[in-house]
């Protein structure tokens, strides 16, 4: 139990750091998506079931934050964890660049499946701009926080198999 709420807490954590700090070094509105990151990471560490769960936690938690449409963000995360936790079977998984090299495609899923969703709901988003402006510097800032963040998920991965 006590690890399940370790787990719980750096989620809620980096959350916090997304929401309060990174939102300093946003471009236009977007910054660094930690959740996102988190979420590759425990799917090449932990599998694709638990890659799905911790991809619906963490849209949980931003959905049932942001006030946004929700269940968007639970979509997306889950099926991202999914997603990269069916390609960790056949991977290294304690490869550290991996994470790193998976964040810009995790990140253009993610876009994809908001775009889509607001295709859907009937709003324009001008394509060429978005790529431009809003992809781009996130995919930076996603690449340059990576490594930290798959490091945290690793050392948090070893301590919960030590302690059971």
């Amino acid at each position: 139990m006590r690890i399940i709420g370790l787990w719980a807490m750096v989620l809620i954590l980096l959350y916090a750091l997304q929401t309060s700090l990174l939102t300093f070094i946003s471009f236009d509105g977007f910054s660094a998506n930690l959740m996102l990151l988190m979420t590759v990471s425990v799917a090449f560490l932990r599998g694709h079931e638990k890659g799905a769960f911790f991809g619906f936690m963490a849209g949980l938690l931003q959905d049932a934050t942001t006030g946004s449409y929700f269940g968007l963000a639970m979509f997306s995360y889950m099926t991202i964890g999914l997603i990269f936790g069916k390609f960790s079977v056949n991977l290294f998984r304690e490869q550290s660049l991996l994470p790193v090299i998976s964040s810009i495609p995790a990140l253009a899923l993610h876009f994809a499946i908001t775009i889509a969703f607001l295709f859907m709901l009937g709003r324009e988003i001008d394509l060429i701009r978005f790529w431009k402006f809003d992809f781009w510097p996130t995919a930076i800032m996603q690449v340059v926080l990576a490594y930290p963040i798959h490091r945290l998920v690793l050392s948090l991965n070893e301590f919960s198999k030590k302690r059971g």
